[in-house]
């Protein structure tokens, strides 16, 4: 069975409806449990959790600092191209968008890998738009060999590929792969991608799965937080989660919360999130999951990435340029997938970090560990 079975057993309306039927009992429950279930989850994410903010985050922070330590893990993501084939109504790499396309050779990689090495990175996130004729597998097999010079761990996060394809990478370097399914509900989904592979509803849902099979050491989940009800596709990622660390328990996951930022060709958000309840979202899933490690990016703003970093928070980009070849040229001017809302440097968020008294780790992991 894969999770676009297993997601049968939860109907939309059915789980929405139990997360708005949840009461100040039920979150007392989950606040009182040390293993939490789906249903302690529903109650964290609801609205009657809201005054409990502040207890969820004490206990978000103690048992992150249980698990994890006073640490925050540094990556920085490396846009390959922004070439895509695919229509989809939020993004400014969609193939409808009338920009400058770029994919970078592998003059320019080694040029932008120099450029952040010099930063002080040795974990990057490998970024592409989904185009399986430019930026396919035989691309990545080209690049990454030039990029493991560089770096101990390497993460993709480009299109879903089939699990054969997920070997042969895994053979050239890659160590996690994040994959974000934007809505579990079909019916939106299939409205905000209209054109292309990533259409495919159930090929990407199943697209952990072929990770799983494949043997990936990490992987990333979540959806695009804006698409659809927060409270409910966060709901699924949850489940997926679980799903996924019990079929898979030797790999590694990490979940993300993306919150719909502007872009070319913007859209409306329809369920709009504010800070307090990303914050809730956060030590909800903290409290579900005290492994997962939980990793905030550049898009959220200054004042809410110094505030919320204690509360769960085990991975932090810093420096990010969503520009193929903005690294090396700063004057490089294709166009971004989305606007950064924190643009301070590697260096002055390390400096933030210490001063919160907790150490910077500049790489995720090194092969050596499991002698790989």
């Amino acid at each position: 069975m894969t999770f676009s079975e297993q997601i049968k057993n939860y109907q939309w309306d059915d789980v929405r409806l139990s997360i708005y039927g949840k009461t100040a009992q039920d979150v007392q429950r989950a606040l009182n449990k040390s293993r939490l279930d789906l249903e302690d989850f529903k109650a964290l994410v609801s609205p009657a959790a809201e005054p409990f903010l502040e207890q969820m985050a004490q206990k978000s922070q103690q048992l992150t600092l249980q698990r994890f330590g006073k640490t925050q893990q540094f990556y920085i993501p490396l846009y390959l191209s922004n070439m895509c084939s695919n229509i989809c109504t939020y993004c400014g790499f969609s193939m409808h968008n009338a920009i400058r396309r770029k994919t970078l050779d592998t003059k320019e990689i080694e040029a932008e890998c120099v450029a952040i090495k010099k930063m002080g990175f040795d974990h990057i996130l490998l970024v592409t738009g989904e185009s399986e004729r430019k930026v396919g597998v035989e691309y990545f097999k080209q690049a990454l060999p030039i990029i493991k010079q560089y770096f101990s761990h390497i993460t993709i996060e480009v299109q879903p590929l089939d699990q054969h394809e997920y070997e042969e990478l895994i053979e050239y370097g890659v160590d996690s792969v994040l994959v974000y399914q934007e809505t579990y509900h079909p019916v939106t989904y299939a409205e905000h991608h209209l054109k292309g592979k990533k259409s495919d509803f159930k090929y990407r849902l199943d697209t952990h799965d072929r990770l799983g099979e494949a043997g990936i050491h990490k992987m990333g989940l979540g959806c695009l937080i804006g698409l659809e009800e927060w409270r409910t596709d966060c709901f699924y990622v949850a489940a997926h989660l679980n799903y996924l660390e019990k079929k898979y328990w030797q790999s590694r996951y990490t979940i993300s919360f993306p919150r719909l930022r502007p872009c070319a060709g913007g859209m409306e958000i329809k369920s709009v999130m504010d800070d307090k309840q990303l914050v809730q979202l956060i030590c909800a899933y903290r409290l579900f999951n005290p492994e997962v490690e939980l990793s905030l990016s550049t898009r959220e703003s200054e004042h809410f990435r110094n505030n919320v970093l204690p509360l769960g928070i085990t991975t932090l980009s810093a420096g990010s340029s969503t520009q193929p070849g903005g690294y090396a040229d700063a004057a490089e001017q294709a166009l971004e997938q989305f606007e950064i809302s924190d643009d301070r440097s590697p260096a002055e968020m390390a400096e933030l970090v210490k001063a919160q008294g907790y150490e910077v780790v500049w790489k995720d992991w090194d092969h050596s560990l499991t002698g790989s």
